[in-house]
């Protein structure tokens, strides 16, 4: 049989140059069984012709087809669907529509889907004043370099990193430069015994909920704190204790007794993103030694430290091996990158190490090798030093425009970040006004999700400014003033 041109169409679902759509089109309609063997394919001269396009474009899509063996070439007669092309088995098809014979709501208990967390529309980059934290602003990002350390990890020379399964070992390249030039910015010291890579900080986090924690063992949350570790902490069985933060963090006079494991953003809180003093890091790490508990430091921005230099880390003035340091290159790289690692003693490692194994194995070995190219090339620097650059510009005109609009910042911090933490009067539910600007084309993330669930308060939101460019932010501030102005005491 003979496939007219009229069979194809590129429509907007198609991604690529146009030659690749017109592999992707006959490719799908092949797999998909429209096409089948010895099905002729239109001239190249009348499918050009069809979709207003050169010759020599439909001619490449057909020589490439032909390389992967979805076409066969028949000299002067043309081109036919290869007899060795994938096709998709011939199932017999039920008549009637699929059931859900099990409840599966009851037989799970809702562990996992009623968890809260934070919620943002897909389209988010569609919005004009999305005020939304940890994404990527695709005008900063370093395009160009990426795509060539990731063309270069797909080289001959780098197949085991891309093909190998590493079962539960990581790319030594990537651990190697975190040892060298990731870890002494936090004056952390360590060996490759010592580091785990992570799918992303939060994967981290779950790995130490699971290695440190079960029913029976108390553990401290600060209040407010990252949504999903709640979440985390959960399914885990653990006892939970939430402990207030003040305007320097987490007191460690606060702490009850019998605590086995503190969960703790001291240098940057989130959300608050207060600084926790030398003093305080100090206090902390006594009570651990006193009273013999495990710190979790979740240090996940400390790379947008632009206004001063940021303090050590915890675990650079551990003592004792009692804390379990979490880092990340979701916010300094992209968060769609999913990659972070774990820093601890060897005894915490072997037993992460071996939990990860057996859900994940690894990180993918493509995305490691890349990421260590792009670190070792200096990319990585030199896009951090980009994204200081315009979150400084961004947090300066943040701060005269939230001036200016008259609303209260419960907290910004001291060396930087990309985002305010910010009070409404009383009265104000911060969920109700998010529902109310997103009609206006703004986002903000309202902020009861990150409290203690037993007494949230709904007047806090947060404010982000990684996204947004500059010359909008006082536009989109002025539009959250005037909602807060009209969702106030009558």
């Amino acid at each position: 049989m003979a496939i007219p041109p009229e069979a194809f169409f590129l429509h907007g679902n198609l991604q690529g140059t146009l030659q690749q759509r017109i592999r992707q089109l006959v490719a799908e309609g092949i797999v998909a069984g429209r096409f089948r063997v010895g099905d002729k394919m239109p001239s190249s001269r009348g499918l050009a012709a069809h979709l207003g396009l050169s010759r020599i474009t439909v001619t490449l899509a057909y020589t490439d087809l032909v390389a992967s063996d979805y076409l066969t070439s028949q000299g002067r007669s043309g081109y036919y669907v290869s007899e060795n092309a994938p096709v998709q088995p011939a199932f017999e098809k039920g008549s009637r529509p699929p059931i859900e014979g099990v409840d599966y709501g009851t037989l799970t208990g809702h562990r996992f889907s009623k968890a809260e967390h934070l919620k943002r529309p897909e389209d988010w980059a569609k919005f004009r004043y999305p005020f939304i934290y940890g994404q990527a602003d695709a005008s900063l990002f370093d395009h160009q370099n990426w795509r060539q350390c990731a063309l270069r990890a797909l080289g001959k020379r780098d197949f085991d990193a891309l093909t190998s399964d590493y079962y539960d070992r990581d790319d030594p390249l990537l651990i190697e430069y975190i040892l060298r030039n990731i870890l002494p910015r936090r004056g952390i010291e360590a060996t490759g015994a010592e580091v785990l890579l992570t799918m992303g900080a939060q994967n981290a986090l779950w790995l130490a909920g699971q290695v440190l924690t079960r029913p029976g063992v108390r553990v401290v949350l600060e209040n407010p704190c990252y949504p999903s570790m709640r979440g985390i902490l959960a399914q885990t069985g653990a006892d939970i204790d939430w402990v207030d933060v003040d305007a320097d963090g987490l007191p460690p006079e606060a702490l009850p007794q019998g605590v086995n494991v503190v969960f703790t953003t001291a240098s940057h809180h989130c959300p608050t993103n207060a600084t926790m003093p030398m003093a305080r890091r100090k206090a902390l790490l006594e009570a651990a030694s006193a009273q013999d508990f495990v710190i979790v430091e979740d240090d996940y921005e400390f790379e947008m430290s632009f206004l001063k230099a940021v303090s050590p880390a915890l675990k650079s003035m551990d003592p004792e091996g009692r804390v379990i340091y979490v880092g990340s290159f979701s916010k300094s790289i992209f968060p769609g990158l999913r990659l972070g690692y774990i820093v601890a003693p060897q005894g915490f490692i072997r037993e992460a190490r071996a939990l990860r194994a057996l859900t994940l194995r690894h990180p993918p070995g493509h995305i490691q090798r890349t990421a260590a190219y792009f670190l070792s090339l200096g990319h990585y620097d030199a896009l951090v030093n980009r994204m200081k650059q315009a979150f400084k510009r961004r947090r300066q005109a943040m701060t005269e425009a939230i001036e200016a609009a008259g609303l209260q910042v419960a907290g910004q911090g001291g060396v930087g970040g990309s985002s305010f933490w910010m009070r409404a009067p009383e009265g104000v539910d911060t969920e109700v006004l998010a529902q109310e600007l997103h009609a206006q084309g703004v986002l903000i993330e309202p902020g009861r999700v990150f409290f203690d669930p037993t007494r949230a308060p709904r007047n806090y939101y947060r404010l982000a400014y990684s996204t947004i460019p500059v010359g909008r932010i006082a536009e989109g501030v002025g539009l959250i003033a005037a909602a807060i102005a009209r969702s106030g005491p009558k």
